[in-house]
């Protein structure tokens, strides 16, 4: 019919009503009595024992200043989910976190058990920053003014409704995208890729806005930032769209307990999952290396704090993958990569 308006589909991970959801089938968020009967149990249990002083050890970085070459590759894991990767001469951080407390409140919330490795003043000039959503162990505000006043030419990129906030805390350049849709920041190409998860900053704005992982190309090279995240049916297709990559970023703590965290966190053997669909989706390309992050920096739930790597190396061996492509970091520590020729 001439003159008729064509209406376009609703993606799957957007509900009627604005708001975001994970899209796969059985798929459901947690309600307040889950979260009142998870509480019941922590408290039930005995307190957990502090952590001995070296448990959790920093290094020192050894990243490249200001910039590294173009056949090189590095990632220097600052803690939780926050590492400095340089992709060529590309200089980027992934969902940068470095107040005391990931909460709302300066007194109370989840407390770091490890410092930030790396000082703000200590970074090597940002370029980009990678914001995987909206919660407080990942998007902190004080974190956000520091970078923009030290790194006023960075460009953020974040999934859909994140950008006000990013603005409102006085971020100038924001690229704002939804899942499977793809930028170009100067040389580099970034692409926002569907991950697990939910939003929330408040008890009455959850899934106003949307959480995602990210794939860069530079130089080259190719890094996924899983972000915080399930495990879900899409890592494969991930691959197989901005694939092969030379490096993935995946989340291996705060998954206990599995009938709460399952459906938002990976533990290893999910991550471990996770890396067999990448490295299937281009079977002809070298399997890429691993970088754990999501662990070891805030007591978030139920498992020790040293568990996740120790679980991850042990289940690496079992599946005889080579040693030299898991990069287990120390808060602070520097992996590189050299292309040859």
């Amino acid at each position: 019919m001439s003159g008729a308006i064509r209406e376009t589909a609703r993606p799957a991970h957007r509900r009627a009503d604005g708001r975001f959801e994970n899209p796969w089938p059985g798929d459901r968020a947690h309600g307040f009595g889950e979260l009142m009967r998870w509480r019941r149990e922590r408290r039930a249990k005995p307190p957990v024992p502090p952590l001995l002083p070296g448990t959790l050890p920093r290094v020192a970085s050894s990243f490249d200043r200001p910039r590294a070459a173009p056949e090189t590759l590095t990632a220097t894991w600052v803690g939780h989910a926050t590492t400095l990767l340089q992709i060529g001469s590309l200089n980027v951080l992934t969902d940068p976190m470095w107040s005391q407390r990931a909460s709302p409140l300066s007194w109370a919330g989840p407390a770091r058990v490890v410092p930030p490795a790396v000082a703000l003043d200590a970074l090597p000039p940002v370029d980009m920053v990678l914001i995987s959503h909206n919660h407080y162990d990942h998007l902190d505000e004080q974190t956000v003014k520091g970078l923009q006043s030290r790194h006023a030419e960075a460009v953020w990129m974040a999934p859909l409704g994140v950008a006000r906030l990013l603005r409102r805390w006085g971020v100038r350049q924001v690229h704002e995208l939804d899942w499977w849709a793809t930028d170009r920041v100067a040389d580099a190409e970034v692409a926002c890729v569907p991950a697990r998860h939910f939003s929330a900053r408040t008890p009455w704005d959850r899934g106003k806005t949307l959480w995602c992982g990210w794939t860069i190309a530079n130089d080259g090279w190719r890094v996924y930032f899983a972000g915080d995240t399930a495990y879900h049916p899409e890592f494969g297709q991930i691959a197989e769209r901005h694939g092969p990559f030379d490096l993935v970023l995946l989340p291996v703590g705060a998954y206990e307990p599995r009938w709460f965290m399952g459906s938002v966190h990976m533990n290893p053997e999910d991550a471990l999952e996770a890396y067999g669909d990448l490295s299937r989706g281009h079977p002809d390309a070298p399997a890429p290396t691993l970088l754990p992050i999501h662990w070891g920096t805030f007591r978030l739930t139920d498992e020790p704090v040293t568990e996740p790597p120790a679980r991850l190396r042990a289940r690496w061996a079992d599946a005889d993958l080579p040693g030299g492509a898991l990069w287990l970091a120390a808060h602070g520590q520097t992996h590189r990569r050299e292309r040859p020729g």
